[in-house]
């Protein structure tokens, strides 16, 4: 078996507005809800769904046999709530030919799987009900947010029961191996392991419109013929990439939406090819080793790591102290925080602060909408400062209320003991005997002759 497995990550994150010193404790709403709305309509219009209309017509033109794989964070199905319905229903069509599988992730397209096991899944169950709901799978494939993943992280993912995770194959972890076979955690052997082709992924998602590209320009006849050239032996190519590739990233000017439609029927005729769904590769395919990566790896940069969202003082800093406040959220039971605890987790706030500005500068500077890092950084801990400011009003507030329940608590128990020892005090009196007439005359006699001794208390 030959296949390709082809899969798109789709995410927009909540933007935050301009959020100065003295709005910290006035002012508490975060976000830039022009710039959200204008973005997602932008993109939706050059990508979702014109991409969408060109996949369900290839599901339908090659009878089933072109096959796709989407995650769809959670933050980014919001925003198709709020701001654009169609698009979400655009991808319940897909999901109902069967020929789309739907990814889990952690629903704030976060990097929570480095904080800890709680918050990360959390995340990733909130995620799981939210596909359920929207698109009838349950899904059995991992996708950490920016293809973050380590031995550690892949040993979380199989505990929760997922069957695969998609990851990136990155020289350094692989050496001499190459990615197009199935492999397997460390930890886990249980859960198997889709390694990204960088570059057959990277000829698509970034250098498909390089007029400097030697290989420019690119046509699906000359894409298949790489794929030939790949060794006999070798199983599955895995092509991942942003869904916004499509239209926004690579404009429609530029041939991308014409390449993506040729693509299949030139696969189907000129190559052995065909195309899974990341469950399918993971079911058909054997493992052939397992793949230790003690540190964590990631799709970003030529480094393959962390540095694009941890890689500086800033984004430590940010990230240290937004996961601090993390128990407090959650025991606050204030849904509008939790909501803005979620929102504040999304990765591409800490990638906005990034400093970067080597090989990899234009990348981070096209991605980033402030102006510096700096700025990028000022702002978000602005917004930082008044949240946690609310969470500790809210961690307060729920003390005193404990406090006075335990009070309330405390008296009645303090109520029901003095009534139970003042009943058993009445039971333990010995009881007066009734007096009898003999009693009473003498008793009589008694206070009479007293009462002629008292002293009247006048002067003689």
């Amino acid at each position: 078996m030959r296949t390709i497995c082809l899969y798109f990550q789709v995410h927009q994150p909540f933007r935050f507005r301009k959020y100065r010193f003295f709005d910290i404790g006035n002012d508490h709403y975060y976000y830039d809800d022009y710039s959200n709305e204008s973005i997602l309509h932008k993109v939706a219009q050059k990508c979702y769904l014109p991409a969408n209309e060109l996949m369900l017509d290839l599901i339908k033109k090659h009878k089933g046999r072109f096959k796709i794989a989407y995650s769809i964070s959670g933050i980014a199905m919001e925003q198709f709530r709020l701001y654009a319905p169609e698009v979400l229903e655009s991808f319940k069509k897909l999901a109902d030919t069967g020929k789309v599988e739907f990814l889990s992730e952690t629903y704030a397209h976060s990097l929570s799987s480095l904080k800890g096991r709680e918050e990360f899944e959390r995340q990733v169950r909130a995620h799981d009900q939210l596909i359920k709901k929207h698109f009838g799978q349950e899904p059995t494939v991992f996708r950490n947010t920016e293809l973050i993943y380590s031995d550690e992280i892949g040993g979380m993912v199989a505990d929760m029961g997922f069957k695969a995770m998609l990851t990136e194959g990155a020289k350094h972890v692989l050496g001499w191996k190459s990615p197009n076979y199935l492999y397997c955690n460390a930890i886990n052997p249980k859960l198997k392991l889709l390694l990204k082709n960088f570059k057959l992924s990277d000829d698509i998602a970034f250098r498909f419109s390089n007029k400097g590209w030697p290989e420019y320009p690119l046509t699906a006849e000359k894409y298949v013929d790489w794929l030939n050239q790949t060794p006999d032996n070798e199983e599955v190519i895995n092509l991942f990439m942003d869904y916004e590739t499509f239209g926004e990233h690579q404009w429609k000017e530029t041939g991308i939406f014409d390449f993506l439609e040729a693509l299949p029927k030139s696969v189907f005729k000129n190559s052995p090819f065909t195309f899974s769904t990341p469950s399918e590769v993971a079911k058909k395919l054997q493992v052939v080793s397992a793949v230790n990566v003690p540190n964590p790896i990631s799709w970003a940069d030529e480094e393959r790591d962390l540095t694009a969202w941890l890689g500086n003082e800033m984004q430590n800093e940010a990230f240290n102290k937004l996961y601090s406040l993390g128990e407090k959220v959650h025991e606050s039971g204030d849904e509008g925080i939790k909501q803005d605890y979620a929102y504040l987790q999304v990765s591409d706030h800490f990638y906005y602060m990034s400093t970067k500005f080597f090989s990899d500068g234009e990348v981070h500077s096209y991605f980033n909408p402030y102006d510096t890092p700096y700025e990028a950084f000022i702002n978000y801990m602005n917004v930082l400062s008044d949240f946690e400011i609310r969470v500790n009003a809210a961690a307060h507030s729920n003390v005193d209320d404990d406090v006075a329940r335990l009070s309330k608590i405390i008296k009645e128990k303090d109520e029901v003991l003095e009534k139970l020892e003042n009943r058993l005090s009445a039971r333990k009196k010995p009881a007066t005997p009734k007096p009898t007439a003999a009693t009473k005359k003498s008793t009589t006699a008694k206070t009479t002759a007293s009462s002629k001794k008292r002293p009247t208390g006048k002067k003689s």
